[in-house]
């Protein structure tokens, strides 16, 4: 890295900033999101490789700065994993990953860390909204049961619908977002990450939607051209195949 940044290297490289680099990391990540559920370890090993050169990248450039280098990136994570795991390099005990997730919460708390505030705006939207919605759980801003957010999934369906009668556009982002979030909580609540459910569903609806595409081409026919009740029993043929 320090070779591809020093003059004479590569040009491409050497114009990068941090500010640059930025959407590149959210593509490596996701990169990886992609392929950690897979059989291809090989391919898993490479996308891992991409995502550590963001690193890698990152941690040149603060070094060519004087700020710090990767050995500093390191050193701090090393550190605080064994700060971190007093059970583990020190002598207290853990009984169960509870219990070490509490500790991990205390201990992020006396470093003036973990707090609500702390969680990053740059998170996708659902994921940071089940983050919020469980900080604010565990100081007891909570639902005791499903059956709450699930009622204020109801509510905010409600208010939704009325905004929309009302042709107040306004009203209806606010709604919606609300309708949405109410929807993270219940997710929570039934311990399901929403951003993988919403992946998960959006797969779904592709594969269904690929489905009655090509059975319409079969006839000679795209959506456009067929009522919304043909696509309608395409769509349950689609579903059954599941």
């Amino acid at each position: 890295m320090a070779a591809l940044r020093a003059p004479g290297g590569c040009p491409w490289d050497r114009e990068q900033t941090l500010e640059s680099l930025r959407p590149y990391l959210l593509e490596e990540a996701y990169e990886v999101l992609e392929v950690m559920t897979g059989e291809d370890g090989e391919l898993h090993a490479e996308e891992l490789g991409d995502l550590l050169f963001q690193v890698v990248f990152q941690a040149q450039i603060r070094s060519e700065r004087g700020e710090f280098d990767l050995r500093d990136v390191v050193g701090a994570i090393s550190e605080k994993l064994t700060r971190r795991h007093p059970h583990v390099f020190g002598d207290e005990d853990a009984s169960d990953p509870e219990a070490v997730s509490a500790r991990w919460d205390e201990l992020k708390a006396q470093e003036g860390k973990g707090g609500i505030e702390d969680i990053p705006r740059a998170l996708p939207a659902l994921s940071r909204a089940a983050k919020v919605g469980k900080k604010a759980a565990k100081v007891g801003f909570d639902w005791p049961d499903v059956a709450g957010p699930l009622s204020k999934v109801d509510e905010e369906a409600h208010e939704l619908r009325r905004a929309i009668s009302a042709a107040d556009s306004a009203a209806i982002e606010h709604e919606l977002g609300d309708l949405l979030f109410a929807a993270v909580n219940v997710s929570r609540h039934l311990g399901v990450d929403p951003e993988l459910a919403l992946r998960a569903a959006t797969e779904r609806f592709l594969d269904r939607f690929a489905h009655v595409r090509d059975r319409l081409a079969q006839d000679g026919q795209t959506p456009q051209e067929v009522s919304l009740e043909r696509l309608d029993e395409l769509w349950n043929e689609a579903k059954a195949r599941d």
